[in-house]
């Protein structure tokens, strides 16, 4: 019989989802830059484009909170759980991840494929789905399988010490993005800003002037720019004057290039 999913599991499968949507906003959105979110609407508008990958991370801030309340009130109850099960579970919604995302984004509605630039792009949609959705889905189930027979024992994972490592893992990833690189010969670095709408020149200058900053780049509206920081400054303060979106990965060249392409 099939064992009933308590909030452990639940936690696992929402933060594991959670991670698999960082893993593929970071890395191709703005690390390999293959695509946005929204690659095919709207194309030509690199503001829209980062906007939307901005409440995409957003919105996966919430699953993962959603994971963690329910991780630590699990914790709080006392419920027994093990360390295999917990970790079956995070991959199970890892691998979830990319097999909705590849199913729904890639196939039926097209926002966006992993390689935009492909010619042939369903064979980058099939191994990215292989390698980073049906491996760890497999991999994370086998996990649970072998706890629900009870191999290994009952060992329990020490009180505490999931709930607050995973909690750092989701929080310090989005305050790394905001902080300079460290152990590096440069002494500056690249941020991406989106302002509110309606935000004038001049604020958009002071908020810059505030962490010492020098525009780089600007969209037409001017709300969209790409300021290069002195060290030791952070993309917080930017939060303070007007910003509400900030991100660490400088100017988005390869998605720039598309972009024009498009034009």
């Amino acid at each position: 019989m099939a064992r009933r999913a308590t909030r452990f599991d639940w936690s696992g499968y929402l933060i594991g989802f959670a991670l698999g949507g960082f893993f593929d906003g970071i890395l191709l959105h703005q690390i390999l830059q293959w695509h946005h979110l929204l690659s095919t609407i709207n194309g030509d508008d690199i503001r829209f484009q980062v906007a939307a990958d901005g409440y995409f991370h957003a919105a996966m801030y919430v699953v993962a909170g959603m994971g963690l309340w329910l991780l630590w009130s699990a914790q709080r109850r006392r419920e027994a759980y093990t360390g295999r099960r917990l970790l079956g579970g995070i991959l199970v919604g890892f691998g979830l991840w990319h097999a909705l995302d590849a199913v729904l984004s890639h196939w039926l509605l097209g926002i966006h494929r992993i390689r935009m630039d492909s010619d042939v792009p369903v064979v980058w949609d099939l191994a990215w789905l292989g390698i980073f959705g049906l491996i760890p889905l497999a991999i994370g189930l086998l996990l649970q399988e072998r706890d629900n027979n009870g191999s290994g024992g009952e060992r329990r994972v020490p009180r505490a010490v999931a709930p607050v490592l995973l909690t750092m893992l989701v929080f310090g990833s989005g305050a790394q993005a905001l902080r300079p690189p460290a152990g590096s010969d440069f002494t500056t670095h690249f941020m991406t800003v989106l302002f509110m709408p309606g935000t004038t020149p001049q604020a958009v200058f002071a908020a810059i002037g505030a962490v010492d900053g020098e525009l780089v780049w600007s969209d037409r509206s001017g709300e969209l720019v790409v300021i290069r920081m002195g060290d030791g400054q952070s993309g917080w303060t930017l939060f303070r004057h007007g910003a509400i979106l900030v991100g660490g990965s400088g100017m988005p060249a390869g998605c720039l290039n598309y972009l024009r392409a498009q034009v």
